[in-house]
């Protein structure tokens, strides 16, 4: 039986332990990220947030690109924490890459220049929806999934490898497997001091 969305959004969590098997089939999984993009609000209802989905060989090879970019940057008597950091991630079984299309949040920019300075951050505020709708569907589906952000690194590689438009700006990659371990009980702040009501 499927949660209900209270308790998916309660039960969403960074899974950093994760393996190699999938829960669901492919196109299952592509199913999930479909129906999130489709339906993710956007400002204007600009629709600038682009996915791209990895599997299997090509999920390995993103973070093989990811490995080899922080060995250029990372000291020597450093980079076992960095490497096995990675490799957890590599683990899994699929990555979701999500890019926001720059060029449609410059036509608005343009076309409604009252708001230019607040269409970036709106399109940054879309892409978010649209990576938690995908992170908490995964989960619901049975994966663990956390998100990363190894943009700067990797993104001209990452166009390279998979001819991704010059326009489309990396904005964090997701990686999932099934669960092999439980993340750490989740701190919470008093919801006292973040939410007021006033009535």
């Amino acid at each position: 039986m499927k949660k209900d969305f209270y308790s998916a959004v309660a039960d969403r969590r960074s899974f950093y332990g994760i393996g190699k098997e999938s829960v669901i089939s492919d196109e299952r999984i592509q199913e999930v990220v479909e129906h999130a993009v489709k339906y993710a609000p956007s400002a204007f209802n600009s629709q600038s947030t682009r996915v791209v989905l990895l599997l299997g060989h090509e999920h390995d090879m993103l973070w093989n690109i990811t490995k080899e970019a922080l060995r250029k940057i990372v000291p020597e008597d450093k980079f076992k924490p960095t490497e096995e950091k990675i490799n957890s991630f590599q683990n899994g079984y699929g990555t979701v890459l999500f890019f926001e299309e720059s060029s449609i949040t410059k036509g608005l920019q343009e076309q409604f220049p009252l708001y230019k300075d607040n269409f970036p951050i709106w399109a940054q505020q879309s892409n978010g929806m649209n990576q938690y709708i995908i992170w908490t569907a995964l989960e619901v589906e049975g994966f663990g999934v956390s998100l990363q952000h190894y943009n700067e690194i990797i993104e001209e590689q990452v166009k390279n490898q998979w001819n991704i438009e010059s326009n489309w700006k990396l904005i964090a990659q997701m990686p999932f497997g099934k669960p092999t371990a439980e993340p750490d009980e989740k701190q919470y702040i008093p919801i006292e001091q973040r939410v007021r009501v006033f009535k």
